[in-house]
């Protein structure tokens, strides 16, 4: 019989705190401490670990897009793109388990993951627009741009930015890059208009 008060909301509450410790801490026995329950009760709201894994990334994606559609709303070309690049930076700082669980290609089978997946990209593109990419130039971009951020979020977040030189400065420098960089491959109409 489920525990009063627990549900999977908060199994899946618990475990996304226990993740922004890495992903390798979110085991059951660590999880069943936190919430003061045995382990074996967990089964009672979530099928095993490869299962909750599933919910941080399904929350972490949901998240994120969220993040992203708020502070990209109403803005479209360079400030667009640099209003998701620090909701993208903040997201990843502040939910560093879920963001983590969010990298993973999703597994064909897995429907629901992958259109969670899919928002994300679409999300990507539609900010992307306005530099009138299409086809494979338009993946490239989307491409492009989360391997930039990821890579500068990861870094920072592993305390690998041991220069003098602020992170801050570091990450604009990056984000006026990707404004230039899309500036050189997009339709020369949609340069004059970003």
């Amino acid at each position: 019989m489920p525990r009063r008060g627990l549900d999977t909301e908060r199994v899946l509450d618990a475990a996304v705190r226990l993740a922004d410790g890495g992903l390798a801490q979110v085991t059951f026995a660590r999880l069943a401490e936190e919430l003061g329950v045995r382990p074996p009760s967990l089964y009672n709201h979530v099928a095993g670990r490869d299962a909750l894994l599933r919910l941080i990334t399904l929350r972490g994606l949901s998240e994120l897009g969220e993040a992203i559609a708020t502070a990209a709303a109403g803005l479209s070309g360079d400030a667009a793109l640099r209003a998701t690049a620090h909701a993208y930076r903040g997201y990843a700082h502040a939910h560093r388990g879920a963001y983590e669980a969010t990298i993973a290609a999703p597994s064909p089978d897995d429907e629901l993951m992958r259109a969670a997946a899919q928002r994300m990209l679409d999300l990507l593109g539609s900010i992307l627009r306005a530099w009138e990419l299409e086809g494979e130039a338009a993946i490239d971009a989307i491409r492009v741009l989360r391997s930039a951020l990821h890579g500068f979020v990861t870094l920072e977040n592993s305390g690998a930015f041991a220069l003098k030189r602020d992170a801050e400065d570091s990450f604009e420098a990056l984000v006026d890059t990707l404004v230039l960089g899309l500036a050189a491959r997009a339709r020369p109409a949609a340069v004059r208009r970003a």
